[in-house]
């Protein structure tokens, strides 16, 4: 009896080993993917920002690509477009009456994931949305400052 308990000295920590590999691999997968959907919405309510900030703010309002950057940290002022829709003109400018709706779009984003050992960047699609115009006017309004 003494002899076959001295040939399994060791199977618990090769066990726990091999256990402890699979599990802490699925937590840290597990962890990423709820950074990447965490990251997928607020690039959604990044933009979703911008263009209500666009739509009530002075044309090129400064402070939309702030309060964007503010919501999603890692972007950049290169990643937001900013488009104000206007209708058919011979000279396709957009001026405070003029301008129908405002289209505010994150392009070129990238996810960089955070497993060690592992490089992983995944590029994220092109988010927009468009809003009507409303008052597009600085001056006196809360949200612009």
């Amino acid at each position: 009896m003494r002899r076959h308990a001295h040939g399994q000295r060791g199977v618990a920590a090769v066990e726990f080993a091999l256990v402890c590999g699979v599990f802490f691999t699925l937590l840290l997968g597990v962890v990423e993917m709820g950074r990447l959907l965490w990251t997928w919405n607020a690039a959604t309510e990044a933009t979703r920002l911008g263009a209500r900030v666009a739509a009530v703010c002075d044309l090129n309002e400064p402070h939309i690509k702030t309060q964007m950057i503010g919501r999603l940290p890692s972007l950049t002022a290169s990643n937001i477009v900013v488009t104000y829709l206007n209708p058919p003109a011979a000279d396709n400018t957009c001026t405070i009456s003029t301008c129908k709706a405002v289209r505010v779009s994150l392009t070129g984003y990238e996810y960089e994931a955070i497993i060690p050992f592992v490089p992983l960047t995944l590029d994220l699609p092109a988010f927009t949305t468009t809003l009507r115009r409303e008052h597009m006017q600085s001056s006196g309004n809360s949200v612009c400052s």
